[in-house]
């Protein structure tokens, strides 16, 4: 491999089993391996650290604060083998793939729906299982797949409660605008988003489609400011949404809402953007004041303050769905009294159970369940991300209309 970059936490990698033996996760020595790859450098990088720094934690929490995890009478400690795949989907499914030859069976899901798609393939086809949190296009869950689990919604689920938040405003919201990457995972949000607006009688102005990779967006703006929605939305990832920001300040684009689904809960957009990030909404998962509690770390606060003790990486939700996909993992195994595929398998399909991250929950395809994982509105107020909704979980009324670019200070 032209590149090393192996993250190993706990004892060396486990041996497999013989091949044309039962296969089974790798437990020898008492330690279950988690492989997979993740965006440790390139445009993913942002929130793969993220995801990444919740892989960890978890580990670190079981195997230091638990002592590890009791599965089939016998007490497991818990490594990871994830190296990173420079936000490559070709460099990820090379590296998967020699995984899968070595005969890892527990896998943890890369960031981006791009990535996740080919190497799920190559797990689902080799019979081996993976818990991600980094990809929910609609065609992860769609095309037959049993043996891959995401702890969110599919895209096209993802926008109910948005939707109920846009009725609930004050003034009314009348119309939206629709940005969207011509990405796996950010046209199916689009296409949820405007089939679930539409549907509530709110008009769709614009709909609006990007390149993949995008440098400028002006022509693009010049056209929301043509049309005067209420709300702009953006499904875009971490990078175009700071893009888009950046260019409605230098333009003076302004509209009463900027609604971006990735971006705003990062450190890098409070950087880039600085007092212009205050008023940009945008989804989360997981909150720290969230009510949910469980076996591991305790409460959602828990969860936080273990991690910030910990941990130098601003706390965003991919941390604790990070975490959360390995806590599902030995939930599942535990239930199942053993760490054969299959039964673990079954046990996933089948689990329901509360932890600090929430309900966990996965429907018959595979996602997270909508009505149980699907996800809060933040927005950027001052300093702080403030929960707008919904309502019995918020910490703050929304900031609607925002006030204009040259009224930020």
């Amino acid at each position: 491999m032209d590149r090393r970059t192996l993250l190993k936490t706990g004892a060396a990698l486990a041996a497999t089993t013989a091949l044309g033996a039962p296969l089974v996760a790798r437990a020898q020595a008492k330690t279950i391996t988690f492989g997979g790859s993740i965006p440790m450098t390139g445009k993913a990088a942002e929130t793969g650290l993220n995801v990444l720094r919740g892989y960890e934690a978890a580990v670190k929490f079981v195997n230091e604060e638990m002592g590890g995890v009791e599965i089939g009478g016998e007490t497991h400690q818990v490594e990871l083998s994830l190296f990173d795949d420079a936000s490559d989907p070709s460099r990820a499914a090379t590296l998967i793939q020699r995984q899968v030859d070595d005969g890892v069976g527990f896998f943890l899901g890369s960031f981006g729906s791009g990535i996740v798609l080919p190497t799920c393939s190559i797990t689902e086809a080799a019979g081996r299982l993976m818990v991600q949190a980094g990809g929910g296009s609609d065609q992860i869950f769609t095309q037959g797949r049993k043996r891959v689990f995401g702890i969110f919604p599919r895209a096209s689920r993802q926008f109910v409660s948005s939707v109920n938040m846009f009725k609930e405003m004050d003034p009314a919201v009348k119309s939206v605008s629709i940005i969207y990457t011509n990405d796996p995972f950010s046209k199916f949000q689009a296409d949820g988003a405007k089939a679930a607006i539409e549907a509530e009688g709110i008009e769709v102005l614009d709909f609006i489609d990007l390149p993949a990779e995008v440098s400028d967006v002006t022509n693009v703006l010049t056209t929301i400011r043509n049309s005067s929605p209420d709300v702009l939305v953006c499904t875009t990832h971490d990078q175009t949404s700071i893009l888009i920001a950046r260019q409605m300040v230098s333009t003076n684009t302004h509209v009463p809402m900027l609604y971006q689904t990735l971006g705003p809960q990062t450190e890098a957009y409070g950087e880039a953007l600085r007092q212009y990030a205050s008023g940009a909404v945008t989804q989360a998962y997981w909150d720290a004041s969230a009510p949910y509690s469980g076996a591991y770390f305790g409460s959602a606060q828990d969860f936080a303050d273990y991690y910030q003790a910990n941990f130098d990486r601003h706390l965003a939700y991919h941390m604790a769905s990070g975490a959360a996909c390995i806590v599902t993992y030995l939930e599942a195994a535990k239930q199942a009294g053993t760490l054969e595929l299959d039964a673990v398998r079954d046990a996933l399909a089948a689990i329901d159970f509360e932890c600090f991250y929430g309900h966990i929950k996965f429907t018959e395809d595979g996602d997270g369940d909508p009505a149980l994982l699907g996800p809060m509105l933040l927005q950027r107020q001052g300093e702080e991300m403030a929960i707008i909704s919904p309502k019995d979980a918020a910490t703050a009324e929304p900031i609607y209309p925002s006030p204009a670019w040259s009224e930020r200070g």
